[in-house]
């Protein structure tokens, strides 16, 4: 897009920038969809008789006087893509999305931008210094400035409004300044002072995981050797291993990449979704009222008519299984809980975000709940099905996890529309925890393993439920019969 909306300014490449020809694909597709929205944009403020706005090169940064001992000066600038009138009275920032538009963003997060927008001015951003320049201090600022969300995937555009009280992102020069001092300003100087250690993905690019001692460590927890010299630390979730081994090029395109077509999703998976929601919300209540006790919801978002029913049959289910009966007021229960945990013998930093992680008795549960019609056997054959039990399973014995081990265990909770079951896993049986570290194990092997991520698709694999085959070429020739 710099090529086109800037023709007269050198595109910087890196010179060891290695592009897939899928990502190539895609990155052609999205520039075109974006610049037809824009394009269109463009035309309705014409016809409405409001002045164009052009593509800004110099980023706009605004900067303040530190309020923490040893700071003198902190920066702000917006990402996205700049625009303005040619008199500078309207400034506009275009935030694109890889898929569809997000129409919606935080309020916090739209005030940052329109700061910026409102108080920065040009900068000279081709260095970067202790204090970068300014490139005329002494150009006037905006009268009006928006924000605007654009979806790559599906080309629609809109101004962007507050999520919950659906303000738009469209104000003046001076609304813009009190958003900011009012929603911004005091969580700055916390955000650039901060010591607290939050582990989680940022950690593979932390300088100071060698001494982080917030970070647990579990050597040898994906049963891999040591990674070749210079290899970049990295992160990896058991979805992530799953995906490889259906298909390293559809890992590479929608895990890595996050490149990913808009399709319509299954009635299930809308169902699960739904289903996993309204748990999320009740398990999240401080008050530990049992579900049992709480009226059923007359509606799920993302189900409509007669696609209520089974959801709703599934929850009914779930309310004789609910923690909250056991659990006192004492207890922890933490729904969607994020474990992350460092290998350094792989060096390779583990997520893991588990439906629930509560306490019960002084033992510690990771339950994984599952909207399935499948019904299973033997616990290896459930951790095989779910490689995230398993991964459960080693954060659980290797101590990940502090409880008393007579009362720990893994859980997994199977909602059906005509029933439901609840399988444990003992995390300290030996039989179990080596059956577990064989699932990692021959999911993390060829994964660790790749040096690079090949451009066909795994051969056998169905290309018909990758969510990037429209730009993946044998994946194409594939569906439309050209290799089988």
């Amino acid at each position: 897009m710099n090529a086109v909306e800037f023709p007269r300014v050198p595109v910087r490449r890196r010179g060891d920038a290695i592009v897939a020809l899928a990502h190539e694909t895609w990155g052609r597709e999205a520039a075109a969809t974006y610049l037809a929205a824009r394009e269109r944009f463009l035309r309705e403020q014409e016809a409405a008789g409001l002045p164009r706005t052009v593509p800004v090169a110099d980023r706009w940064v605004t900067s303040r006087e530190g309020g923490a001992p040893g700071v003198l000066r902190y920066e702000l600038e917006a990402w996205g893509r700049q625009y303005a009138t040619p008199d500078g009275s309207v400034r506009e920032l275009w935030l694109p999305n890889l898929g569809a538009l997000r129409p919606t963003r935080s309020l916090a997060e739209l005030a940052a931008a329109a700061g910026v927008l409102a108080c920065g001015g040009p900068c000279d951003t081709a260095t970067y210094t202790a204090e970068r320049i300014l490139l005329r201090p002494d150009a006037p600022g905006p009268d009006r400035v928006r924000i605007i969300g654009v979806g790559l995937g599906d080309g629609k555009i809109s101004v962007l409004r507050a999520e919950g009280s659906g303000i738009a992102a469209d104000w003046t020069e001076r609304d813009a300044r009190d958003l900011f001092d009012r929603h911004v300003a005091p969580r700055v100087t916390p955000a650039t002072s901060g010591t607290d250690r939050r582990p989680g993905s940022d950690c593979a690019d932390c300088k100071a995981l060698s001494g982080c001692t917030e970070l647990k460590r579990a050597p040898g927890l994906l049963g891999v050797p040591a990674p070749a010299p210079g290899r970049k630390r990295r992160t990896v979730s058991v979805s992530d291993l799953r995906a490889y081994r259906d298909c390293p090029a559809r890992y590479h395109l929608t895990r890595v990449l996050r490149l990913r077509e808009l399709t319509t999703e299954s009635e299930a998976i809308r169902r699960g979704r739904a289903v996993d929601a309204w748990l999320n919300e009740r398990h999240a209540d401080p008050r530990r009222v049992p579900c049992r006790d709480i009226p059923m919801p007359e509606a799920l978002p993302g189900l409509v008519g007669e696609e209520l029913v089974p959801a709703l049959a599934m929850l009914e289910r779930h309310r004789a299984r609910c923690p909250f009966d056991r659990i006192g007021p004492e207890d922890i229960c933490l729904p969607q809980h994020r474990i992350t945990v460092y290998d350094p013998q792989a060096d390779v930093v583990v997520l893991a975000d588990c439906d629930l992680v509560y306490t019960e008795r002084g033992g510690v549960v990771i339950r994984e709940s599952k909207t399935s019609a499948r019904r299973y056997g033997t616990a290896e054959e459930l951790m095989a099905s779910y490689p995230q039990l398993a991964l459960a399973v080693l954060f659980v014995s290797s101590g990940m996890l502090t409880g008393d081990p007579r009362r720990s265990r893994v859980e997994l909770e199977t909602l059906r529309p005509d029933g439901s079951s609840e399988e444990e896993l003992d995390p300290f049986d030996p039989v179990t925890i080596e059956q577990a570290r064989a699932v990692v194990r021959d999911l993390a092997v060829p994964w660790a393993a790749a040096a690079e991520y090949p451009e066909t698709p795994r051969a056998g694999y169905d290309c018909g439920h990758c969510e990037a085959h429209r730009w993946c070429a044998t994946g194409r020739a594939r569906l439309d019969g050209g290799s089988r």
